[in-house]
C-alpha cells in the first residue's frame, strides 16, 4: 500500500480561522519585566525567552475561571475576556518550542487542559486547549507522555462529534500529529478501532461540511488511518451494510458509505483546495486495493460510477488541457498519479454498471496528453538534474497501464472519432506506441489493427517506426 509521508506539524493560534473571514495575528511572546536577564535566568524556561512565571500564572487563571463558572451553574456559555483570551493564545503559541511543551508536561498541563476541556462551556476555550495539546504532541518524548492519558484518550475521540468547526479542526490535527509518531501510533489505532462513533462522525463531516479547511484535515486524518491500518480500513468499507442489515434496513434509504462520503468531500475541495483533493483521491485509491472496496465499487448500485464520472470531469477539464505547456506535469503530477490509479482500478470492475466501448474519447485524450507531455519533458530534461523523478516515472507507468487496458479491444469508431477530434495525431500516436510495444504488446497490435482502418497513413507512419 502506499504511503504518504509523516504528517507532524505544529499550529499557531488561529483567531477566528472558522468562525470570521479575518484572521488576527499570532500574539507576541509574553513580554519581560525590565531588568530581566536574557540568559542563565531561574525563571526562564530552558534556553528560551519565555518565562515560567507568567505561565504558572496563565493556567492558574485558566483553572479558576473555568471553576468559578462550573460552580456558579451558570447558564448560557463562559464568554472569554480579550486578555484572558490573547494571554492563552500566547501559550498555544510558545507551545510550539520543544522546551516550553516539555516544561508544559512537568507542570501536569496535560491534566490540567483535559480538565479545562470537560467542563468548558466555551467553543473558543476548548479550541485552543486542544490546539495548545496539538502543539505540546508534536514532539516525541510529550506526545509519549500524552498518549498515555487513557482519559485524555477517550475524550479526544468523543470531541470529533463536537458542534464547532474549529474545535474538530483543531481535534483532527491532534490524532493526526500522534498516529504520525511510531512510538505511540499503535497505541491510538487500538483506541480508534474501539470507539465506533469515530468513523460516523468523520463520515458526517466529509458529507455536511463546507468548511475547507476542516474537510483537508479530516482527509489526512481518514487517509493515514487508512494507509496504517488496512484492517480498519476494510471494516469502514463493509460496516454500513453489515449495519443496515442488523437493524433490518435493508429496504430502506442506504446511510453513507465511505467511498460516497469521500467522494462528497472531493467535489466540495476540487476548486477550492487542490491539495485536499489529492488527498481524498489518494484515500479512495486505497479503496481499491482491497476486495472490500473493488466490490463496492463494482456494485451495480454502489458510488462506483459517480466516482469515476467525478474523476474523470477532473482529470478532462481541470488537469493537463491541450492549451498547458508541457512543464505542467511537474505541478499536477502528483494529482494526476492519484486520480489514473483511482480511474484504472475502477476501469477494470465497471462492467456491472458501464460499457467499457463507452470510455469517453476526451478521457483517452487526456491519456495521450500526459503521456505525450512526459515524453517532451523528459526530451527537454525536465526534472533530472541527476535526480531521477519517481513521481513522474509513476505517472508514465499508471497512465501507459491505463491506456493498454482501453487499447486491448477498443473498438474501431472510437479510434476514428479520435483522430477527428485531434487527440489522435501522428505525434500521439507514436507516444502511445513507444508506451505500449515493449510490455503491452496485445494493446498495442490490437490499436495497430483498428488504426489502420480508421485511419491507414498515420498507421504507416506507426508501423515504419515500430516494424515489430
Amino acid at each position: 500500500m502506499e504511503s504518504r509521508s509523516d504528517q507532524n506539524e505544529s499550529s499557531s493560534s488561529p483567531s477566528g480561522i472558522l468562525l470570521s473571514p479575518a484572521t488576527d495575528r499570532n500574539p507576541s511572546p509574553p513580554p519581560r519585566a525590565a531588568g530581566e536577564k536574557t540568559t542563565g535566568d531561574v525563571d526562564a524556561i530552558g534556553d528560551t525567552v519565555y518565562s515560567k512565571h507568567w505561565l504558572f500564572s496563565t493556567l492558574t487563571r485558566l483553572i479558576q475561571m473555568v471553576t468559578e463558572h462550573s460552580e456558579g451553574n451558570s447558564e448560557g456559555q463562559m464568554q472569554l475576556s480579550d486578555d484572558d483570551e490573547e494571554d492563552l493564545c500566547r501559550v498555544w503559541d510558545m507551545a510550539m518550542d520543544k522546551d516550553v511543551a516539555g516544561f508544559l508536561q512537568e507542570f501536569k498541563a496535560t491534566d490540567i487542559l483535559l480538565g479545562v476541556i470537560a467542563k468548558s462551556c466555551c467553543p473558543r476555550l476548548t479550541e485552543i486547549c486542544v490546539g495548545i495539546l496539538g502543539n505540546i504532541a508534536c514532539f516525541p518524548d510529550t506526545c509519549l507522555t500524552l498518549s498515555q492519558n487513557e482519559d485524555l484518550g477517550a475524550v479526544l475521540l468523543l470531541l470529533l462529534g463536537d458542534t464547532d468547526p474549529p474545535t474538530i479542526l483543531e481535534t483532527s490535527r491532534l490524532l493526526l500529529t500522534c498516529i504520525s509518531q511510531k512510538d505511540v501510533c499503535s497505541l491510538w489505532l487500538q483506541r480508534l478501532r474501539q470507539q465506533t462513533s469515530v468513523r460516523s462522525n468523520l463520515f458526517f463531516i466529509m458529507c455536511s461540511s463546507t468548511n475547507t479547511d476542516l474537510l483537508e484535515k479530516v482527509g489526512e486524518l481518514l487517509d493515514k488511518l487508512f494507509d496504517l491500518d488496512e484492517e480498519l480500513m476494510k471494516s469502514w468499507i463493509t460496516s454500513q451494510q453489515s449495519e443496515e442489515e442488523e437493524e433490518g434496513e435493508g429496504d430502506g434509504p442506504s446511510r453513507p458509505n465511505v467511498a460516497a462520503c469521500l467522494l462528497e468531500a472531493a467535489k466540495q475541495l476540487r476548486s477550492e483546495s487542490p491539495n485536499g483533493l489529492e488527498v481524498y483521491l489518494h484515500a479512495l485509491q486505497l479503496l481499491t486495493t482491497v476486495d472490500e472496496g473493488i466490490q463496492t465499487f463494482a456494485a451495480r448500485d454502489g458510488p462506483g460510477k459517480a466516482v469515476w464520472d467525478f474523476v474523470c470531469d477532473v482529470v478532462c477539464e481541470d488537469l493537463c488541457q491541450p492549451t498547458d505547456l508541457p512543464i505542467v506535469l511537474q505541478e499536477q503530477k502528483s494529482v494526476l498519479v492519484q486520480a489514473f490509479a483511482v480511474l484504472q482500478a475502477l476501469y477494470r470492475c465497471q462492467d456491472q454498471w458501464r460499457c467499457r466501448s463507452d470510455t469517453s474519447v476526451t478521457l483517452i485524450g487526456s491519456v495521450l496528453r500526459v503521456l505525450q507531455y512526459r515524453s517532451e519533458a523528459k526530451d527537454e530534461g525536465f526534472g533530472k538534474e541527476g535526480v531521477k523523478d519517481e513521481q513522474l516515472q509513476t505517472l508514465a507507468e499508471i497512465t501507459a497501464e491505463f491506456l493498454a487496458e482501453i487499447c486491448v479491444q477498443i473498438p474501431k469508431d472510437t479510434v476514428a472519432d479520435l483522430v477527428k477530434k485531434g487527440f489522435l495525431t501522428e505525434k500521439t500516436a507514436l507516444t502511445a506506441a513507444s508506451s505500449l510495444v515493449v510490455k503491452f504488446k496485445t494493446s498495442f497490435q490490437h490499436l495497430l489493427s483498428v488504426l489502420s482502418e480508421a485511419d491507414p497513413q498515420m498507421a504507416d507512419v506507426v508501423r515504419k517506426q515500430f516494424p515489430a
